[in-house]
């Protein structure tokens, strides 16, 4: 009998809520971990993918202008080292447009404009996942700090549980934290 009231008084109640304080933050450092090994990863993967986009295009490029500056007309063929540079340039254009050919097969259209909207998106949702795992913490922290110093709690926190002390609510620490930090490429 004395079990069941003092299990329905409260009595569990701020050992209970400091266990939900201290999952909360945990998710809160599981998301600044998130964030810390996925937008590393995710920066890197749209440069290199950018990086091969802009050589293969930049190869196409530069293989047309080679191949359309060298001037062919009848005497070309007369002159080897003429059409040897000719074919040379061409061989090359052909090359490029094949790698070309090769990652828009792959990639029907190329991607780099997809990759960066892609990278915006993940990082507006790390940072909103950051976001809700604090106001989840702060409000963990807010259910347990006034268990201990409202009724019953008060009461059970002078007699079983005078060794928890409140905790303390989020804050920004870093300077200009209001800010979102900047992603340079």
């Amino acid at each position: 009998m004395l079990v069941g009231m003092l299990a329905g008084c409260g009595i569990n109640t701020i050992p209970r809520d400091n266990q939900a304080v201290k999952a909360a933050w945990a998710q809160v450092q599981n998301e600044y971990q998130r964030r810390a090994d996925l937008i590393p990863n995710l920066v890197a993967t749209v440069k290199g993918y950018a990086k091969q986009e802009r050589e293969t295009l930049t190869a196409v490029t530069q293989a047309r202008s080679k191949a359309t500056s060298i001037q062919v007309d009848a005497s070309t063929i007369d002159n080897p080292d003429k059409l040897q540079r000719y074919i040379q340039a061409q061989n090359k254009l052909s090359g490029a447009l094949s790698r070309l050919l090769a990652v828009s097969e792959r990639y029907p259209d190329l991607k780099s404009n997809q990759n960066f909207l892609a990278l915006q998106s993940q990082l507006e949702g790390t940072e909103n996942r950051i976001a809700v795992a604090r106001r989840d913490y702060i409000q963990a922290v807010q259910k347990y700090n006034t268990d201990l110093v409202t009724f019953p709690g008060r009461i059970w926190h002078w007699l079983m549980y005078s060794d928890m002390k409140p905790h303390a609510n989020f804050e920004a620490t870093a300077d200009n934290a209001e800010q979102a930090p900047e992603v340079q490429f």
